[in-house]
């Protein structure tokens, strides 16, 4: 793979998860899972929680939305996630969450589109 050239390969391989910078953000979470005793489920779902209370970018809704749903959650699952938050994080809180869910898919949606146009 050839190094990026423009701010928009850098951001494409941020969004796609194939920068250098999102590895060493998971080697940060390294075995947190573990000491958390949480089953994975609870585990992402929980992380979802504190990535709306913090008000997470769009392109951090990719790599929290895919894992609780690896994880087994459910579509009720984090709907049930962000009402449970919404009364301590406020109703703008969750509704500025599902738009930067939202933009995070359409994120990841035009770098595959992008992807596979660039190996056709």
């Amino acid at each position: 793979m050839t190094a990026p050239t423009t701010a928009e390969d850098i951001l494409r391989e941020v969004a796609t998860g194939d920068a250098p910078v999102l590895e060493t953000l998971a080697e940060m979470h390294l075995d947190t899972f573990e000491r958390s005793g949480l089953d994975a489920r609870t585990y992402f779902l929980v992380r979802l929680a504190a990535l709306v209370a913090m008000e997470g970018a769009p392109a951090s809704y990719i790599m929290a939305l895919a894992t609780a749903e690896e994880s087994g959650a459910t579509l009720d699952d984090i709907r049930g996630t962000l009402a449970a938050v919404a009364p301590i994080v406020g109703s703008a809180r969750v509704v500025s969450a599902a738009s930067n869910a939202l933009r995070g898919l359409g994120i990841a949606e035009m770098a595959a589109e992008r992807e596979t146009e660039g190996r056709g």
